[in-house]
């Protein structure tokens, strides 16, 4: 069943260090099955890979934009 609105996190306003705690936390507070838009001014490609790391098994990525100026990606909750 298609969700009718994504929810967001654009985390270009949030403060570096304080981006990857509150979009894991977004994260692990999903329902399986559901997702949410990460905004970015750069290719979150890092977090990607922590999420293999931390979270193996559990996720599905996909870019929905690549820049230059800003990535979007749907993260969502297997």
């Amino acid at each position: 069943m298609p969700e009718t609105t994504l929810q967001e996190l654009d985390v270009r306003t949030i403060h570096p260090r304080e981006r990857h705690p509150r979009i894991f936390h977004l994260f692990d507070s999903l329902e399986s099955g559901s997702s949410f838009q990460l905004v970015n001014d750069h290719d979150p490609k890092p977090l990607f890979y922590q999420f293999q790391i931390e979270r193996p098994g559990t996720f599905e990525w996909e870019y929905l934009e690549n820049g230059p100026r800003v990535w979007r990606v749907k993260i969502s909750k297997a």
